[in-house]
C-alpha cells in the first residue's frame, strides 16, 4: 500500500533526510520518501501492517523534528 501525506512545520532539507532515514529502517517499510520543498511523505508498506508502520513513523519524524507533524 503506497500513500503520500502532508508534513507541517518540516524546517529543513537535512531533518527531511534524516526522516527518510529513520523511517526506511521501520520493519515493513518498502519504500519512503520525504520532500522538502512540497512538504510531502509518501510512504509504500505492508497493508495489513500499515496502521503500525504509520505509528513508528510519527514517532521517528518527531526525534527528529519535534515540531514537525505528519496529516494522517
Amino acid at each position: 500500500m503506497k500513500k503520500v501525506f502532508e508534513l507541517e512545520n518540516l524546517d529543513c532539507a537535512h531533518c527531511a533526510a534524516k526522516m527518510e532515514e529513520k523511517i526506511g529502517k521501520i520493519e515493513g517499510v518498502m519504500s519512503v520518501n520525504v520532500n522538502f520543498v512540497m512538504q510531502k511523505l509518501t510512504i509504500e508498506a505492508e497493508e495489513n501492517n500499515f496502521d503500525e508502520v504509520m505509528k513508528k513513523a510519527v514517532k521517528a519524524c518527531k526525534k527528529v523534528e519535534p515540531g514537525c507533524r505528519i496529516k494522517i
